[in-house]
Formats: C-alpha cells, structure tokens, sequence
C-alpha cells in the first residue's frame, strides 16, 4: 500500500507515534505528582533552588523526552524506509521532513500541558483525568459551533484550531487518505479529496504559543501556591 514509501513515512509514522504519546504524558504526570507526594519540590526549594529553576528544569526533562522520542522516530522510519520503501534517492528520502519538526512541536506542547496540569491537580490519576475531561469539552465546544453557531461555515474551524488540545491535532493531519489506494476508491465512488496535508507555520506558531502560556502558567502557579 506504499506505507513504507519515502516521503510519505515520514507523516505516516509521526502521526501513529503521536497516538502513543499519552504513555510517555503518563511519565510527566506521575513526575510532578511526585514531587508533592515525597516533598522533593519542598526540599529542593529549601535547598535554594528557585520556582523558575525548578519548572525550567522540568520543561527541559520535557525537551529531553520529546527530543529523545523524535530521533527514534527519525531513526525507525529510516530503517523502515530503507528496508521496505520503492523509493531509496537521497532527494526523495530526506523531503517532508517537517513532520519530524511538527511532531517534536507537538510532544512539547502536550508534555507541557500535562506538566501544567500535574503542577495545577497534583495528583496524576487527577491530572490524567482532567485531561481527558478537557479533550471531552474541547469536542463538545467544537460540535456546537460547527453544527449549531457556524453551520455551513469555516468560521469553526477557525476558532478551533487555537484551542490548545486541537492545535496540536492539526499539526500532523491523518495520513491514511493520503494513500493512493484511498484516494483510488475514492475517485471510483466520485469522491474528491481536497485535505490539505502540509506542515503549516502558523500551526506551529500556534502550538508554540500555547507552550509559553503552560509554562507561564505552571510557573505563575508554583508562586503562588503555599508549598
């Protein structure tokens, strides 16, 4: 079905990775919990440490998780590739590597709204739950306003995509539609696919922005709450 094809790998296998990423959002909860549940956040700030050493210390474990997670990524759909892939030109295969770029973006802002919410709940079963809570409004508000506020309308669409959990959806937009044999099927039925498919900047300014907010916040949190 050409999965494995270079470039299109490159969007197949961030997006899929990009699914898993609650395991590792798991990591970062459970880290920030744990600082409340065994005093490690008390103690460090005893010893000197500042609130903003402390929440950039965490937003570079942050960095570190999603940096290490993209290079796998990079380094198993290379292989795959490689392998499997009926085009091998050194043009063709190192093109759409924005994907890799929009897929990092994407972790860190996650990462980050997870660590926001381990800082603002305390407790990772909470925090997992909150999160899911949200994405539950987020669909509810987006449902409203394409079906009852916007119908017929791109204006939804607009509004939707500076919500923080949608943003970082629209990044890296569902491959599989993308194949040929989909599109093959869909040319059959009378079909036509106008998705776009690219890596936007503006998505990522988006999402970069919504970074800064978690972190501000988080920090912003961690003053004033009575440790």
């Amino acid at each position: 079905m050409g999965i494995f094809n270079f470039p299109f790998i490159w969007h197949f296998n961030t997006y899929i990775a990009a699914i898993l990423k609650l395991f590792l959002a798991i990591v970062i909860v459970s880290m920030m919990a744990n600082e409340y549940s065994y005093g490690t956040l008390k103690q460090n700030l005893i010893d000197g440490m500042s609130k903003k050493e402390f929440i950039l210390s965490k937003f570079l474990t942050v960095v570190l998780f999603a940096s290490a997670s993209t290079v796998f990524v990079f380094l198993m759909s290379l292989i795959l590739g490689l392998s499997f892939s009926s085009y091998t030109e050194f043009g063709i295969i190192f093109s759409n590597l924005e994907y890799l770029l929009a897929y990092f973006v994407k972790l860190v802002g996650f990462f980050s709204f997870c660590l926001f919410l381990g800082i603002l709940v305390k407790r990772s079963a909470f925090a997992l739950g909150f999160l899911m809570v949200w994405n539950i409004i987020e669909g509810i508000a987006k449902g409203i306003l394409a079906f009852k506020i916007f119908p017929n309308s791109t204006i939804s669409d607009t509004i939707c995509q500076f919500f923080p959990l949608e943003s970082m959806s629209n990044l890296i937009v569902e491959p599989f539609t993308r194949l040929s044999v989909i599109q093959s099927i869909g040319t059959q039925m009378g079909v036509e696919n106008f998705k776009d498919y690219d890596v936007h900047w503006y998505s990522l300014l988006i999402v970069i922005a919504w970074i800064v907010i978690f972190m501000l916040m988080s920090l912003k949190l961690l003053k004033k709450r009575d440790l």
